[in-house]
């Protein structure tokens, strides 16, 4: 690693242990305050952060080697994304913002489920928290893993000095400042996330003599790289669009909303996450195409290398912020790739550690626990998920990390459905919430480790659908929903067309 590098990234990590320490002092007085910021985030924090905990490592690697390798076609899974999260800003965010408060101040997406339902059986809380840990407690080691592997590659340090490294320093702002330190950090890395993703591909267009210059070497490289249908069928594009369901279930973006000040600031941090999002798409995919043209005309060496290797061109950023920039800029371009990956660390280890705390802990342990007592738990709560998740990490599996990898349509197709008809059917029932939950969760699985012909179709598709379905039939058949639960549901539906009102003002 260059030395101005190693500045520009022990910088970065002293920022954001800075937010830590920052948090501590700031909000974290008790649970409520430690696992969601005291309902207090402003929009622009609210929409960096969700943007920022939800993208990782795949927007930084991940999409750039895609287009590298197949251009243009690539971009459906980018469009999907981009319009589940609109349409999760949309349909979920006023109304969660709005029902979590009027359901008893739920602060965890399980404890809403048992109060919006009335579950006296607490079952429903107890299975939503059971797939929040083990999903997510796999899906933080697999970011470990990331971190480690990224200090192995990009600054070739030992495997298991990267991982201490990314965890420590993770796990600890999470541990001082809870949630307040985990949105502020993930603004700050969202910003320079997009910081990154834009300087790069206008680096790379002064290089070559502008955008027109640097698309046509990419058509004479091979035209098809142009091709927005090139080696697609309708199912693939369909399956890559379905990537967009997945938001309405994914508890660490969902919990963002829950914890925004005000149902007023929606749609200003709608406004702000869809435009971050755009951009910071819309650069990955240009790091790869550029990169492309790039790497044709200056070291077509490297360029064998990466069309022999996927996993390889998955590294065009690294290369292309280390041989565009002087070291200390390209080794904070080099951050925005740790901060990706930290981002959904901590998100992610927060939503179990509450999950633990609130779900699990207050519930089955010691309902009567003083605020204190609540405070010192979240916290042991976060050191435990990090310690089973390092332990994960040590020895990383294929098939620890081929479930993460699939968690993305778990999530989706176990809450998304009960998310969605609990904010917008009355008559959604806790048994039709609960069989529908499983249905969405078993069947994700299912289609995943039972051999069949339809492999190409995502897994999400399915197993939304018959959640969804499962969810309506099983309310239907099912006796009527309480009058509080109708009368919290018409206040709800008041306030938000209130909302909507003042919003067109």
């Amino acid at each position: 690693m260059d030395y101005y590098e190693l500045v520009a990234i022990v910088l970065y990590m002293l920022l954001m242990l800075g937010i830590g320490f920052y948090s501590y002092k700031k909000s974290t007085s008790n649970s409520e305050e430690f696992l969601i910021g005291g309902r207090k985030l402003g929009a622009a924090v609210t929409a960096l952060s969700a943007g920022a905990g939800d993208m990782s490592g795949w927007l930084l690697m991940g999409l750039p080697g895609a287009m590298y390798f197949t251009g243009i076609s690539s971009s459906w899974i980018a469009i999907g994304l981009t319009t589940g999260a609109l349409l999760n800003y949309i349909l979920v965010a006023p109304r969660l913002r709005i029902y979590t408060e009027v359901a008893k101040n739920a602060i965890t997406l399980p404890v809403y489920f048992e109060n919006r339902f009335e579950d006296k059986t607490q079952l429903l809380k107890l299975v939503s928290s059971i797939l929040i840990l083990v999903f997510f407690t796999l899906y933080t080691s697999a970011g470990m893993v990331s971190g480690g592997r990224l200090f192995e590659s990009a600054f070739e340090m030992d495997y298991n000095t990267g991982l201490f490294v990314t965890t420590s320093v993770v796990v600890l702002y999470t541990f001082l400042g809870g949630f307040l330190a985990v949105s502020l950090t993930d603004f700050v890395q969202g910003a320079i996330m997009v910081v990154a993703l834009i300087t790069v591909p206008i680096a790379i267009t002064f290089y070559l003599g502008g955008v027109d210059t640097t698309m046509e070497i990419v058509k004479a490289k091979d035209s098809r790289y142009l091709d927005l249908f090139k080696g697609t069928t309708t199912v693939s594009i369909v399956s890559l669009l379905a990537w967009g369901l997945g938001y309405f279930g994914q508890p660490h973006i969902l919990v963002r909303f829950m914890a925004i000040e005000g149902v007023e600031e929606i749609k200003k941090a709608r406004n702000i996450g869809i435009t971050w999002m755009f951009f910071t798409v819309i650069g990955a995919m240009m790091v790869g195409l550029f990169g492309l043209a790039y790497l044709q005309e200056y070291d077509q060496a490297t360029m064998v290398q990466f069309d022999e290797s996927k996993e390889l061109a998955e590294t065009i950023f690294i290369y292309l912020a280390r041989v565009l920039f002087h070291p200390l800029i390209g080794g904070f371009l080099l951050s925005a790739i740790l901060a990706a990956v930290m981002s959904t660390i901590s998100s992610q280890l927060l939503v179990t550690s509450s999950s633990m705390t609130e779900d699990i802990f207050r519930t089955f342990f010691k309902k009567s626990a003083t605020p204190k007592v609540m405070l010192i738990v979240s916290r042991v709560s976060v050191l435990v998920v990090a310690v089973i998740a390092v332990l994960l990490s040590l020895s990383p599996k294929e098939s620890i990390l081929s479930l993460v990898g699939n968690a993305w349509a778990g999530f989706g197709a176990a809450f998304g459905p009960v998310i969605l008809l609990s904010l917008l059917w009355k008559r959604t029932t806790a048994m039709g919430a609960l069989s529908g939950m499983v249905v969405g969760g078993l069947s994700v699985l299912l289609w995943i480790y039972i051999p069949h012909g339809l492999k190409e179709v995502y897994e999400i598709i399915p197993g939304f659908i018959l959640s969804f379905l499962t969810i309506i039939l099983v309310s239907k058949m099912g006796s009527p929903v309480s009058k509080n639960i109708e009368s919290d549901f018409d206040k709800v539906d008041q306030i938000y067309k209130d909302y909507k009102k003042s919003s067109k003002k």
